[in-house]
């Protein structure tokens, strides 16, 4: 059992760092494709990389404002933190103990 809980906190860990990596240097060119589109559909959308996205607003008088995730607080993340197992977050503990 203590296996498989380092299993899958070894998993939530690297899924984690991954995460912050994506963020800090990911690309945010999906983001500009939409903005000067006109009109995108749904298939269109999917394919796109909105990872770096927190917040996408259509403003009264039809302007877009797209807001990011900040790239320096998600590599300073990746600089400081060491990913330990105690940083797994109590959701993610109550999920493992309801499997």
């Amino acid at each position: 059992m203590d296996s498989e809980k380092n299993t899958k906190s070894n998993n939530f860990i690297a899924q984690a760092y991954a995460g912050y990596e994506k963020l800090a240097f990911g690309k945010v060119n999906d983001a500009i494709k939409i903005m000067f589109s006109e009109k995108l559909d749904f298939e269109e959308l999917e394919k796109m990389d909105l990872f770096c996205i927190s917040e996408i607003r259509r403003l009264k008088d039809g302007a877009m404002e797209i807001k990011f995730f900040d790239k320096l607080k998600a590599m300073e993340k990746l600089e400081n933190d060491n990913f330990s197992e105690k940083e797994i977050p109590a959701f993610y503990e109550a999920l493992k103990e309801r499997s």
